[in-house]
């Protein structure tokens, strides 16, 4: 560790010394530490461009190289003993566990390394850092904590299954009820009659998908089922958070079937994007700002894409509208964290660097940036210490592809946006600088009482809120109580056949959804059972069920 400090201090002065000469005459040559960000979470590769980019060099004086998680790089990093300087994972499950016991990331207590470089965290995460104790090889060591931290668990998350749709359409055909989901087909039918094609010229479609984000099974199917029932994707089916019972994803009433066939059936009708199984989520998101979307369970996919400045002139809003009988899924708050785990790889020159990043992300100051862009350029607080945006913040909040300042690094803002893709406290939670959410729908500042056009004030009118969460709070919504609950690490042989399985339904399930008829779609689904059956779904199956029993236990007391 002495040693490791002589590093960095040395680094550190060659810093200044490159700068000292630059203002002696010499061209101006910066030299920065390079860290490398291995993120399972990232969407970004190779070196951080931007804004963001440029915070790291003034605050920190590094350069990041961000690597994501992609066919084999896990695997790869592993085999050569090095999984980076940050280490940023998807789930504190078996990826996680493996390293751990394969000693590759770094011991946080090593020579006081948190608490004498990262004292927000030490002083205000206890409960998350002893969480990792717990989870991590013998118990005894804390190598991170996780993600969406919260101050208190008295209280849920924020809503992102809001079940946004085009408003303005919604208010057009006379508000007809929605109880069910046979309800919001017929609903989402009369809106491409009434709207066949967007602003641009382009076809409509009642939803549009991407697979980027599929694992075990295709992620939007799975969602559904979370969105509608409150039940929590859990291996290879759905984990009801209030009772504990298991749903076996291929069963034939389960609810992921039940949800391929409602996709099928909105595939059927003309309603799905035909490019939903070979698309992106960028190219995705570029259809909801278009106006070529009507509708998303996912706030981030719906609303948060098509509530701009140029809509709303033009009385065009997506706003929430639950099912009456759906049971949208809500993360408790926990003062443990999630399991999105920041970590520093064993490997590295420079812990106290890392650790001193991770923790000014912890910070009122750097929770807010992540979300928002840099402090004074894009919000600051008022006078009475509350939250708001500046004229360039709310331009860039709401387009993201406005362009920043050279100074900030040039490039639109979500180019040069926070790439490592993870949060550390919850949105939900009280930034203590401004006593209000960290969540900008919170602030004092952003909210406009008389709404922001026509249609959303009928919104008001219709569901009696004045914001979505406040709305989604009036509806049936099922609680996901955290646990320390780690899914148990499965054996090398025990990998294959699940990763075999995932495969298996990943790719029926796309050839189902895109089915032509009723008959066809029935047997794709009978072909997928037989073909995940000979890979061994049985197996898995058998491994979920007692792994859901684990986590009930754990959950029970706490419902």
């Amino acid at each position: 560790m002495k040693k490791i400090k002589k590093i960095v201090a040395m680094a550190l002065v060659l810093i200044m010394t490159s700068s000292l000469l630059a203002g002696c005459g010499g061209s101006k040559k910066e030299d920065y530490i390079t860290l490398t960000v291995y993120s399972q979470l990232a969407n970004y590769s190779g070196e951080m461009k931007g804004w963001f980019a440029q915070i790291l060099k003034d605050k920190f004086g590094v350069v990041v190289n961000l690597i994501p998680e992609t066919g084999g790089v896990y695997e790869t990093r592993m085999e050569a003993g090095d999984l980076g300087d940050i280490v940023v994972w998807g789930s504190d499950d078996a990826n996680y566990q493996n390293a751990v016991a394969a000693g590759m990331l770094y011991n946080w207590e090593e020579d006081n390394l948190v608490q004498e470089y990262g004292p927000y965290i030490w002083e205000n995460m206890q409960d998350a850092l002893e969480k990792n104790r717990t989870i991590s090889g013998d118990g005894t060591t804390i190598y991170g904590f996780g993600h969406n931290v919260a101050a208190s668990s008295d209280s849920h998350d924020a809503f992102f299954y809001t079940w946004d749709i085009r408003w303005d359409l919604y208010q057009q055909l006379g508000h007809p009820e929605v109880n069910n989901l046979d309800d919001l087909m017929d609903v989402l039918v009369q809106m491409k009659e009434l709207c066949p094609t967007a602003e641009n010229g382009k076809p409509t479609y009642a939803m549009s998908l991407w697979p980027d984000w599929d694992g075990n099974y295709v992620m939007y199917v799975k969602a559904m089922a979370t969105a509608y029932y409150g039940y929590d994707e859990f291996g290879f089916g759905h984990y009801n958070v209030e009772t504990g019972e298991f749903y076996d994803a291929l069963s034939a009433d389960s609810p992921y079937m039940e949800m391929l066939a409602w996709f099928n059936e909105l595939y059927r009708n003309g309603l799905l994007d035909p490019d939903s199984m070979t698309q992106t989520y960028d190219n995705m998101i570029e259809k909801v700002q278009n106006g070529q979307v009507f509708f998303s369970i996912f706030n981030y996919a719906g609303s948060a894409g098509y509530n701009k400045e140029e809509n709303y002139s033009q009385n065009r809003i997506m706003m929430s509208l639950c099912p009456t009988e759906a049971s949208p899924i809500v993360a408790g708050l926990s003062t443990q964290g999630g399991n999105r785990v920041w970590s520093i790889g064993a490997k590295t020159q420079y812990p106290e660097l890392c650790m001193e990043i991770i923790n000014w992300l912890c910070t009122p100051e750097g929770r807010v940036t992540m979300d928002y862009g840099p402090k004074g350029l894009c919000w600051d607080y008022d006078e009475n210490g509350k939250t708001y945006f500046t004229e360039f913040g709310k331009t860039c909040f709401e387009d993201r592809t406005t362009l920043m300042p050279e100074e900030w690094g040039g490039a639109t803002f979500n180019e040069g946006a926070f790439q490592v893709n993870n949060t550390t406290w919850t949105a939900a939670d009280t930034n203590p600088e401004s006593g209000e959410r960290y969540d900008q729908q919170y602030w004092a500042s952003t909210q406009v009482p008389g709404g922001r056009c026509e249609a959303e004030q009928d919104w008001r009118e219709v569901t009696g809120c004045t914001t979505v969460q406040e709305y989604m709070d009036t509806c049936n919504y099922s609680v996901d109580q955290p646990t320390a609950f780690v899914m148990e690490t499965l054996d090398p042989q025990m990998q294959s056949v699940w990763d075999q399985v995932a495969l298996c339904l990943v790719d029926y399930s796309w050839r189902a959804i895109y089915a032509e008829s009723e008959e066809e779609f029935n047997s794709i689904v009978n072909e997928m059972r037989g073909k995940a059956k000979s890979y061994g779904y049985d197996t898995c199956i058998k491994y979920c069920i007692e792994q859901a029993a684990i986590k009930n236990e754990l959950q029970a007391p706490l419902r």
